[in-house]
């Protein structure tokens, strides 16, 4: 069984739940207890919740479309049980009655539902106007439960929702259609369905649903089976996707006979319940492997995605650096530029270097990068031109001071003259970087 499991895609817990729920609700078949777990999210408490309600008769979670499912009614292929001997053609004699019977049959049979058919275009029916279909049938059972105790247990629900619980459930519906004017359906009450073993079978294997032919519902689902002996009880399962009338009983029987072709009836087509159930658990298996290589797929497109977002943004942020360092690098030029026209501008407005005389002084002015200047200037001239002289050489900082070696002291550019500052013939000044 853990081989199944694991093959199922089942966990330890899931297979645990599965045993809890079939030792709680006594379903010796493990595919419909999976089933059941797998429709209720594999919450145990609601899933034997649901089964404690269908055991009581009431409609279970599923039972809430409003529309039944189409039932297939083959008339060949269903099984038909009577409780008439069969009279077998012996001889020419019988044959000729066989015959004679069957056509007898098949006329009446034709010009009864001709006949029906006409009438219901001439006069109004009241039991074709279903109004209220559960009405009908909790008051069916209500009456029956009165009369006729013990007996399976009905599913309180119209036909529609036992249709549909039926085929969600993948189990077996027993039909029940009930006629007060038959002659045969007390007996058939007091002592076949009141039967312990036949209500035990029925309780066990299948849904059991019933109406009076008399209320609307009991009538519309008896002329959609094609009733025409009361009591009948009709096996309702799904064969080929389809709800499909497998089997009918037709007349009184006594409990041996009903229980002999119900167990042939459930025998002969649980192949078909096992098929749709395997057929299910595989269609289940491939959504959950669907769903998990959807799943994996959409996140292998996501990482592709967030590596291609990635991929976009380190691309766009370093086409942003190289417009960044590429506008830098034009201001820079264009920087350089002006630095470099204001220091020829600079260079043209000095005035000329004066000749060496007792009037003038040599300074000895060394730059940043170590490169040493020499010129000579006037007492005279202010230390504006000192600073313009400096600037204008191209190796001179954009941004600098003047400072005298000993003692250290900034010669600061202005209006004042050299003279004034207290600079000699021959001093030595360093130009210092501001912004280094």
């Amino acid at each position: 069984m853990d081989l199944e499991d694991n093959a199922l895609g089942l966990t330890q817990e899931q297979t645990d739940k599965m045993l809890q729920f079939q030792d709680l609700t006594g379903i010796e078949d493990m595919s419909i207890c999976r089933d059941v777990l797998q429709r209720h999210q594999w919450d145990l408490e609601v899933a034997i919740q649901e089964q404690l309600n269908i055991r009581e008769g009431r409609p279970s979670v599923f039972a809430t479309e409003a529309r039944a499912p189409p039932v297939v009614h083959d008339h060949i292929a269903q099984q038909v049980f009577t409780d008439e001997a069969p009279e077998g053609p012996v001889g020419v004699r019988g044959i000729f009655r066989y015959v004679v019977n069957f056509v007898v049959s098949m006329c009446y049979s034709t010009i009864t539902s001709v006949l029906n058919l006409l009438l219901s275009f001439v006069r109004n029916n009241e039991r074709r106007l279903v109004t209220d279909p559960l009405r009908d049938v909790m008051g069916f059972i209500n009456s029956y439960t009165s009369r006729y105790n013990p007996h399976p247990v009905f599913y309180q629900g119209t036909y529609a929702q036992a249709l549909n619980d039926a085929k969600n459930e993948l189990r077996f519906l027993i039909v029940y259609l009930h006629s007060e004017s038959a002659t045969e359906t007390q007996n058939f009450c007091r002592t076949t369905l009141s039967d312990p073993e036949v209500i035990q079978y029925i309780n066990t294997h299948a849904l059991f649903w019933g109406c009076s032919i008399d209320t609307s519902e009991g009538w519309r689902v008896a002329q959609s089976v094609g009733g025409r002996r009361y009591p009948l009880l009709c096996v309702v399962c799904v064969r080929e996707h389809r709800m499909t009338v497998v089997a009918r009983s037709e007349g009184a029987c006594s409990p041996q006979q009903l229980l002999l072709r119900l167990q042939r009836v459930v025998t002969e087509n649980e192949p078909h319940l096992a098929a749709a159930r395997a057929d299910r658990v595989e269609r289940e298996v491939t959504a959950r492997l669907r769903a998990a290589q959807d799943e994996a797929y959409a996140e292998s497109l996501a990482a592709d995605q967030e590596k291609e977002r990635r991929r976009a943004a380190a691309l766009a942020a370093r086409l942003q650096l190289e417009r960044e360092a590429k506008t830098q690098q034009q201001l820079e030029e264009l920087r350089r530029l002006e630095v470099m026209a204001a220091r020829e501008d600079m260079a043209a407005l000095l005035p000329d270097e004066p000749q060496p005389g007792a009037d003038s002084m040599t300074l000895l002015i060394r730059l940043p990068g170590g490169e040493r200047l020499t010129r000579r200037f006037l007492y005279t001239d202010k230390t504006m031109h000192l600073y313009d002289f400096v600037f204008s050489h191209s190796q001179a900082p954009e941004e600098f001071e003047i400072t005298t070696n000993f003692p250290k002291r900034v010669i600061a550019s202005g209006t004042a003259t050299l003279q004034d500052v207290g600079l000699k013939d021959r001093d030595v000044l360093f130009v210092n970087d501001i912004n280094a």
